[in-house]
């Protein structure tokens, strides 16, 4: 049995039963993506959720767990961590919310804004890295189709 493999990667490629299945190939993109993304975040001692709460924050504005964690479609219970971990590093912090005195908004600190943009020139080369083999347009497609599937 001849064994093939993708071009200049050393790696075998699926059985064509499991290549027609969209569930393994969106899992092994996933955890290809979030090596190369883990990789690239470490030096900076971030991990790929919580740059993502750093860019929704950075990019939105500050705003309650609870809204961020709708927001992202992440767990309550998963975001307070994430917001203790980025809190505890001094890149986030907790401050009375202006329009819900009882709850606190997030906010990034300066230190913070500066690690997003340090992780987001990070991330951007692994996504490039990982996606090298697409064209431009493709990777656009991509990103446009898997979007459409997700807000459908």
């Amino acid at each position: 049995m001849v064994e093939t493999m993708l071009v200049g990667t050393g790696v075998e490629t699926p059985p064509p039963v499991l290549a027609e299945r969209l569930g393994f190939l969106l899992k092994h993109v996933q955890l290809a993506l979030g090596s190369t993304i883990g990789t690239a975040l470490t030096p900076l001692g971030l991990d790929g959720r919580e740059f993502a709460v750093l860019a929704v924050l950075d990019s939105e504005g500050p705003r309650s767990q609870q809204r961020l964690s709708a927001r992202m479609r992440v767990d309550r219970t998963t975001m307070v961590s994430l917001v203790d971990d980025l809190e505890r590093k001094g890149l986030v912090e907790r401050r009375r919310d202006a329009e819900d005195r009882r709850a606190y908004a997030i906010h990034v600190t300066p230190k913070g804004s500066r690690a997003r943009v340090r992780a987001r020139e990070a991330v951007e080369a692994a996504e490039a890295d990982l996606l090298a083999p697409l064209s431009p347009e493709d990777r656009d497609r991509l990103k446009d189709l898997l979007l459409k599937v997700i807000v459908s």
